[in-house]
């Protein structure tokens, strides 16, 4: 490692996300009443551009904080607001809510959206923008996928019915074109200035019909930029071109674990400083660094170019088991700078070496 910081939350956390000025956003999802929504500062070394040397202060702080009466299972920060969305059972509703202003270190709820026939389905995946206005995109199944203005309320788009498969993540590629990923792979296309076209990408390889994927899509990414990366719970590692979805860009397989009796936690992203670079988890305690470049069509399995193994050897959850990753995300501007979160509570910021020759 090149550096690494480690730090303790009270509770279980699947959510990482970063907010204005650098701030991360962290959230519980036990099912008891009170889970924690804390936004912490991060080490100073991690707040400056450059890699600095030693710092005193190394830990993060907690500047602010609230509780949600409902486990936190997706949080979204609204850009250019102090908004931030999050969702979780019992249904597919969503709860807003404002980060307090610098005088007060309370994050407060705001009246929820509701969701049209909403209870009895299963939590809304989330995503936001605000080019036009603040917006978040969110639904839990293909055939109740929506877009509602945050502050207004206002229902901007519904999706056309394309199945009622569950889904599994989505994301805004710009302003007017959205990317659905369902837990069977299935990638489908929409764009919001024709609400009745739903376009299905390239299906998945052939697989077990138990078998669940998740998807992701680079930092701002468009149709033209970065290939879409889906990851099975076989640990398949597929990346698609959407302007090309007849073929495959890449087949690989990932070194994991055989999966266990669920994929929920299931993890895949893209670098957003460092070319061609993705990480995986939710398999164990582990997060896994893959350099895609030299990838083809083959499917033959790949040799990950770092593996974080921090949380397995932290130490064992309550249950005496070793600690799951529930999630990781990547710096926006250190290349090589992760942060990883466990069922533990342990959330960890590191930074691995290059190796020589790289």
């Amino acid at each position: 490692y090149r550096d690494l910081h480690t730090f303790e939350l009270q509770a279980p956390t699947r959510l990482i996300e970063w907010a204005r000025g650098s701030r991360v956003c962290v959230a519980g999802y036990g099912q008891s009443d009170g889970n924690e929504i804390l936004q912490l500062i991060p080490p100073p070394t991690l707040l400056t551009k450059e890699t600095q040397g030693l710092c005193p202060e190394r830990d993060f702080k907690v500047e602010c904080g609230g509780f949600s009466e409902r486990p936190v299972y997706s949080l979204k920060y609204v850009p250019d607001t102090s908004l931030l969305v999050t969702s979780g059972p019992p249904d597919s509703s969503l709860q807003v809510w404002q980060v307090s202003a610098e005088d007060s270190d309370v994050i407060k709820s705001v009246s929820p959206i509701t969701t049209e026939n909403g209870t009895g389905q299963s939590w809304a995946k989330i995503a936001t923008i605000s080019t036009r206005a603040p917006w978040v995109l969110h639904g839990s199944r293909l055939d109740r996928v929506q877009i509602t203005e945050v502050e207004s309320r206002k229902n901007v788009y519904t999706a056309a019915s394309g199945g009622s498969e569950e889904l599994r993540g989505l994301a805004f590629l710009d302003c007017n074109t959205l990317l659905l990923c369902c837990v069977t792979g299935r990638l489908c296309l929409a764009d919001i200035r024709q609400p009745q076209s739903l376009v299905e990408t390239v299906s998945v390889p052939l697989a077990p019909c138990s078998e669940q994927w998740c998807m992701g899509t680079r930092h701002g990414a468009q149709l033209s930029s970065q290939p879409v990366a889906r990851l099975s719970s076989r640990g398949l590692l597929t990346l698609t071109d959407l302007r090309k979805t007849s073929e495959f860009l890449a087949l690989a397989k990932a070194r994991v674990p055989s999966p266990g009796s669920g994929a929920e936690f299931l993890c895949i992203s893209w670098a957003p400083a460092l070319e061609g670079c993705l990480a995986i988890s939710g398999f164990d305690g582990t997060v896994h660094v893959y350099d895609t470049q030299s990838w083809d069509s083959s499917g033959r399995e790949a040799e990950p170019i770092f593996v974080h193994k921090g949380h397995a050897f932290g130490g064992a959850g309550g249950s005496g088991d070793t600690p799951l990753v529930t999630v990781h995300t990547w710096h926006l501007q250190k290349p090589r700078t992760l942060l990883s979160a466990a069922s533990d509570g342990s959330l960890h910021v590191w930074d691995w070496v290059q190796p020589c020759g790289k």
